[in-house]
């Protein structure tokens, strides 16, 4: 699946050792955002203003510039300061005095999944794009080595069903404070672990498909991190460890893009097409079963997926709805 030895004197042994430093790091980093607002606020609005110009100026010459990369890193960040606005942001209003909280308001909540869905439709855009070049033999499109094949539309069909399988943003709220963790998570009891599974599978093929020398960070790290954090410390917040961690290894590698393309560190796909088909099998495969599952629940509870709550039945639901404040 993956060639570890390259010119620049890369080894099986040093790809394990920066990937557990990259896991790692991108765990310990997000655990640190999330748990001080401050902290947060600093990594997500101020960094990528100051890396912004920084990239446009300092390091125009070897930034990426192409649009699939620009709109990642920013669209990642964006999400992340409109998570940080939903657990945050509070008031009063002034004629009634009654206090508000943004994580109230339905039309905020509306947010997290169209941001999401943007982000999913980018890479799905990105996999039809490199299915469409024909491309027979690896051949560098925007700096990166694609190769064409069924595998770019079949994990195309399955981010789109990753999108439709999105529910109940209406029960997102925050997670209480704890002496233990003060951090206020934006917990979505709605998306389970069956979804979630779906959308790393989807990802990594994504990954694979379409930037193969990124892969084994931007795929494997990337979305481990944040699926362990939401199944231990950081319970139900997914979403929000997953747009944390994304931004800042986005953040990352626009500013040192030489450590994944040019580095003993890089990581390059086999350009095996069987390998590449049995992935693209295997996410279309958990798409389509939990886009099943989905429409199984809506006709026997009667349940609108998108207007509520769908999975309110299920043993996961509950222990992540007993967080909530």
């Amino acid at each position: 699946m993956f060639v570890f030895n390259n010119a620049d004197g890369g080894t099986v042994v040093t790809a394990i050792l920066m990937w557990l430093v990259v896991f790692a790091a991108l765990f310990a980093i997000n655990e640190f955002t999330r748990r001080f607002k401050w902290v947060g606020f600093t990594a997500f609005v101020v960094l990528p203003i100051v890396l912004s110009v920084m990239w446009f100026t300092v390091f125009s010459g070897t930034t990426y510039k192409d649009w699939f990369h620009l709109a990642k890193v920013y669209s990642s960040t964006a999400g992340c300061i409109g998570f940080w606005c939903i657990r945050f942001v509070h008031g009063t209003n002034k004629k009634t005095g009654k206090d508000w909280k943004l994580s109230e308001k339905k039309w905020a909540l509306c947010f997290p999944p169209l941001i999401l869905a943007i982000n999913i439709l980018e890479a799905c855009v990105r996999d039809f794009q490199v299915g469409q070049m024909a491309i027979t033999v690896p051949k560098a499109v925007d700096g990166l080595l694609v190769f064409s094949g069924p595998w770019n539309y079949m994990n195309g069909i399955a981010g789109l069903l990753n999108i439709i399988t999105i529910t109940g943003w209406f029960g997102i709220t925050i997670r209480k404070q704890t002496k233990k963790d003060g951090g206020r998570d934006m917990i979505w009891p709605d998306m389970l672990w069956f979804w979630i599974i779906a959308y790393d599978l989807w990802n990594f093929t994504y990954t694979y498909n379409c930037i193969p020398s990124h892969s084994w960070y931007a795929g494997l790290a990337l979305l481990i991190a944040p699926t362990l954090c939401a199944f231990t410390v950081g319970k139900g917040a997914w979403l929000q460890h997953r747009a944390q961690t994304l931004a800042i290894w986005c953040m990352f590698a626009q500013t040192f893009p030489s450590f994944l393309d040019s580095s003993k560190y890089m990581v390059q796909s086999s350009f095996n097409t069987t390998i590449y088909t049995c992935l693209g099998a295997i996410a279309l495969a958990a798409n389509v079963a939990v886009f099943a599952y989905m429409i199984i629940k809506t006709v026997k509870t009667k349940r609108n997926p998108y207007l509520g709550e769908l999975y309110t039945d299920v043993k996961q639901y509950h222990a992540v709805k007993e967080l909530a404040e």
